[in-house]
């Protein structure tokens, strides 16, 4: 059987560390309510994303059709499953809603998005 080189077993598996790297962004798994959906008004906004969340760093804010923010409660990462995050709301009006998200991974790694729903 060949020998392996010590310095190209390093560079392969530095190579394999920063492939995984790549990956360890949190990104949205799932979402409540769903992307374009027509529901009754929900109670809240819940996000479960592939990777588990930095609590102080992520968020979710919602504005309603003329861009302003829903008031309410903040939104918090669910200790309990850390890759999850709600953001409880008010009695929601008939209308078009912007759910505008920051997950920033335990890692590190920084994602953001936004989707709207409507509310029936």
């Amino acid at each position: 059987m060949p020998r392996v080189p010590l310095r190209q077993l390093f560079g392969a598996i530095l190579l394999l560390i920063a492939h995984q790297t790549v990956w360890a962004h949190a990104h949205p798994a799932t979402m409540v309510p769903a992307a374009n959906a027509a529901v009754a008004a929900p109670h809240e906004v819940q996000m479960r994303f592939t990777e588990q969340l930095e609590p102080a760093l992520s968020s979710i804010e919602v504005s309603d059709a003329q861009g302003k923010k829903v008031a309410g409660s903040p939104s918090a990462v669910d200790s309990a499953a850390p890759d999850t995050m709600r953001r409880p709301l008010p009695t929601l009006a008939t209308g078009r809603y912007t759910v505008k998200w920051v997950a920033v991974a335990k890692d590190g790694h920084r994602t953001h998005g936004s989707y709207t729903f409507n509310v029936q």
